[in-house]
């Protein structure tokens, strides 16, 4: 037998030898519920030339605990969330166009007070509001501050099993932890976003130059539709109003905003009580910012004096166009820097209605501190 003869018998049996071994290791394989995925299907014999493929069926997983604490969550404050829908009556004759609209809004008491967004019902000559289950109800405006883009409305039939929101507290937050949006985003309800309060004291211009300050933001999807809708916090609580988003094509795009709770504590007992939010202030009138930077001074430049006002009693001195006399500039309020309008806005809520702030007052050289009775300029 020549050399060549020998190597092929001994490939040969090395081929054999290891066919025999894999089948072997094989058919030691214990028994499962699950195939393999070379076995054929029940009651299908394997076919020499194929092999049949079944499916991976596997067994249903446990849910964790973040998944366990979310369908808790949404399950204990979806009643408390409503669906808001306005109309407005047009007349075709005064060139006034009708039109609907639609937002969110969450259950305040037993009353049946329903909060959500000032612009959503804004201008409505009806407001329906769908809950958690049933028909819509017709619900009346209460009345709203457009300052702080909050309004009210009570349901005409108040159900007996009215669900009221759990309050929680926006002064304690921070940055990182989570944030959960429950609202009616294009019109689907009680849809369900998480994400986390992405940063604090924001700042949200509103109406006639002012700002809504201490403004929480975070990346939960929010929507057209979810304006006035609750942002809440792990426990689900309320921590917020959804009311804004910073987007250029009009969707989410991560970046929204909501109106902290200590603003809405404030806000709602005022507005159920006498229809509107008080809007602190001193009487007067500031002059345009950008005067301030062309004549190179820092601070809010008095432009107009409200005879009898509290600003007039404290002896504060407008500018005077006639004379160009610059007059009073407020550079602080209650020890903190005032820049700009906003900041002097921000300051007199804090200091709030009936209670005096303390102003550093800027006139040429001098600087001199004064007291000022905040009132409420509505109620004027």
């Amino acid at each position: 037998m020549n050399g060549g003869c020998l190597s092929k018998i001994l490939l040969l049996a090395l081929l054999v030898a290891a066919t025999w071994w894999a089948a072997g290791k094989w058919s030691q394989q214990p028994a499962s519920d699950s195939a393999p995925a070379f076995a054929p299907a029940p009651g299908q014999a394997r076919d020499a030339g194929s092999i049949a493929v079944a499916p991976l069926v596997v067994p249903e997983g446990k849910l964790g605990d973040w998944e366990r604490s979310n369908i808790e969550l949404f399950r204990s404050v979806a009643p408390s969330v409503a669906a808001i829908t306005v109309e407005k009556v047009g007349n075709p004759r005064l060139g006034v166009a009708g039109g609907r609209g639609a937002g969110s809004g969450f259950v305040w008491d037993r009353a049946g007070h329903v909060i959500t967004n000032f612009h959503v019902i804004a201008g409505a000559d009806v407001v329906l509001v769908q809950l958690h289950a049933g028909e819509p109800i017709k619900a009346k405006v209460v009345g709203g501050s457009e300052d702080y883009d909050i309004a009210v409305v009570k349901l005409v039939e108040v159900p007996a099993n009215l669900q009221p929101i759990a309050v929680g507290n926006s002064k304690t937050l921070q940055v990182g932890q989570a944030a959960y949006a429950i609202g009616n985003p294009f019109g689907l309800s009680r849809t369900l976003t998480t994400g986390i309060v992405s940063a604090l004291e924001r700042h949200l211009p509103t109406s006639q130059g002012r700002e809504v300050r201490g403004v929480i933001q975070t990346d939960a999807s929010i929507n057209p539709g979810n304006s006035g809708g609750p942002l809440l916090d792990s426990s689900g609580r309320l921590i917020g109003v959804n009311t804004a988003i910073l987007s250029e094509s009009g969707a989410s795009a991560g970046i929204g905003f909501a109106i902290p709770v200590h603003l809405v504590i404030r806000a709602v007992p005022q507005i159920i009580a006498t229809g509107r939010a008080a809007r602190p202030g001193i009487g007067i009138a500031a002059a345009d910012e950008r005067l301030a930077v062309q004549v190179g001074v820092r601070g809010v430049i008095v432009a107009e004096v409200v005879p009898g006002s509290p600003a007039q009693k404290a002896g504060l001195v407008p500018l005077d166009l006639a004379r160009r006399t610059l007059g009073d500039v407020i550079v602080a309020l209650n020890g903190k820097p005032v820049l700009t309008v906003a900041d002097l806005a921000s300051g007199l809520d804090d200091t709030g209605v009936g209670n005096d702030a303390v102003l550093t007052v800027q006139r040429g050289n001098a600087t001199r501190e004064i007291k000022a009775r905040v009132i409420d300029l509505q109620g004027k």
